[in-house]
């Protein structure tokens, strides 16, 4: 193929790309409006919007004229041709065409509705523990998820091809493994720390006005370095962050009068996708890599903020002054007392809510069940009753209403079979990014202690957040710790910091 006729099919493919990214825009911003104040009664048919232009995108990303211009630019002698962005932006497009290709336009287009119109359906009967009212959302949904995988195929487990969607080349059996890995190393921990006094934490329950709660968070975001000239911080049911492009890209926090500690965490923790998404290089702009390489690494900078950072002594020795001069509730409570209370190892009902060492407990719960619901060996019907069952096995808990239980997250009305792996996937890729920074910035803690976050931050940018979807999620790992993922990290950051706290 000619040069020219290779840059004329680039030039193509760039347009389409922009057109669809552009959608993708539109999409974030009515996703937001919905999940943070849009008019109630506007939500069926914002449903239907949402169906439309999504269908739309879905038909820009499968056409015939896409497919060519990814079989003209994937032949040797014109991707050789390509730059670097250029090759990784086909390569992962064709892989996600390839994929997109089969499923037909029309059952998308019935998918997408249903997974908007279930989130609503979510929101109204998560409040009334009313799992009955949801069931047939829920069912409907996983129905799809089920055609979506015989007509995308898998080899060893279906549940497999749900992995791939959000951290590339993970499979059940790698994950199987990792899982036993944490299991056979924290299990002893928290059993052993159970073991210890009750640590007094209820000056936590004290009730702090939603108004100052919103006045640290800010303050905290501005100081880890969000860019608020590029985002905003709103309320909404379930915390989230929306990346529409590095320079508008949204956080959300919820805010509870008796827990304050939750909006201050949460918007820690979607303070770090935002980092991610807001310092991403200008030049991936306008194409499929100007995002997170996965899930996987994008919760490894949400955890890592919110635990690794946000819940360290060095950054409450610079910043508990500051809460106690915002939240006066916090007066006569000493630094140490905070600082355990805020890292109490406690089993508990709520994910969001669960102490670093116990997370992983609950993401293996939603795991398992998934792994069984995609593989039918688990009715949607029987979901609570298993989801019960789980947590009074790994937690020694039992939800007393749906509430706090089976309906407590988002993520399964949208059609998030998957993606809860990541979380934990997360937790270890901190960990092992964690260590690697503390090798290259002796002055971590110092810096912390200080509020200087910009060396630290510019770690990150270098060696992860400018490159965007440009390195895959084990290129990532490997170009910030020159090895593999290890779960190790995660352990042994987990044993000394909690055998500290306790005194074990």
């Amino acid at each position: 193929m000619r040069m020219s006729a290779v840059q004329a099919r680039l030039e193509r493919y760039l347009e389409l790309m922009k057109k669809m990214k552009s959608y993708e825009e539109a999409l974030g911003v009515l996703y937001w409006d919905m999940r943070t104040g849009a008019p109630r009664k506007g939500l069926e048919t914002r449903a239907e919007v949402v169906g439309v232009l999504s269908t739309e995108l879905f038909k820009l990303g499968t056409s015939s004229e896409m497919g060519e211009l990814l079989a003209a630019l994937s032949e040797r002698e014109a991707f050789e041709s390509l730059s670097r962005v250029h090759q990784r932006s086909v390569t992962e497009n064709k892989k996600e065409y390839d994929r997109s290709k089969k499923i037909p336009p029309e059952l998308y287009q019935k998918y997408v509705v249903l997974a908007s119109q279930a989130e609503t359906a979510w929101e109204e009967c998560k409040p009334k523990s009313d799992f009955e009212t949801f069931r047939p959302y829920l069912e409907q949904v996983v129905s799809y998820q089920k055609q979506f995988i015989e007509l995308w195929g898998y080899e060893d487990n279906k549940y497999d091809t749900l992995l791939d969607s959000y951290e590339p080349g993970m499979t059940v059996k790698k994950l199987d493994a990792v899982f036993g890995a944490l299991r056979e190393k924290l299990v002893p921990l928290v059993a052993a720390i159970a073991e210890k006094p009750p640590l007094d934490t209820s000056f936590m329950r004290r009730k702090v006005p939603t108004e100052r709660q919103r006045a640290f968070s800010e303050y905290i975001l501005k100081e880890i370095g969000y860019d608020f000239a590029a985002g905003r911080l709103d309320p909404t049911t379930h915390p989230f962050a929306t990346g529409l492009n590095p320079g508008d890209v949204r956080v959300t926090t919820r805010y509870i009068e008796d827990d304050f500690k939750n909006a201050l965490f949460s918007t820690i923790h979607e303070g770090g996708h935002a980092l991610y998404e807001q310092n991403i290089s200008p030049e991936l702009i306008g194409t499929n890599l100007c995002t997170g390489t996965s899930m996987g690494i994008h919760e490894s900078q949400s955890r890592l903020w919110e635990n690794m950072i946000g819940r360290s002594r060095p950054f409450w020795e610079r910043y508990y002054g500051e809460l106690q001069r915002m939240t006066p509730e916090l007066g006569d409570v000493a630094l140490d007392d905070f600082y355990r209370a805020v890292n109490e190892v406690k089993a508990s009902l709520i994910r969001t809510e669960a102490d670093e060492l116990t997370y992983n407990l609950h993401i293996m719960v939603r795991y398992e069940l998934e792994k069984l619901l995609m593989n039918d060996e688990l009715q949607v019907a029987d979901l609570p009753e298993a989801w019960n069952a789980k947590y009074k096995e790994y937690l020694g808990i039992e939800p007393p209403n749906h509430e706090l239980g089976v309906l407590q997250d988002v993520h399964w009305s949208g059609g998030g079979f998957g993606y809860f792996p990541s979380y934990s996937l997360g937790n270890m890729y901190a960990a092992q990014m964690m260590a690697a920074m503390r090798e290259a910035l002796p002055s971590f803690d110092a810096d912390v202690a200080a509020g200087r976050f910009e060396p630290i931050k510019a770690w990150l940018t270098d060696k992860i957040y400018k490159h965007g979807r440009l390195l895959t999620p084990s290129e990532v790992i490997r170009n910030v710790a020159g090895a593999e993922l290890d779960p190790t990290f995660l352990t042994d950051y987990l044993e000394k910091k909690y055998k500290e706290i306790y005194k074990l």
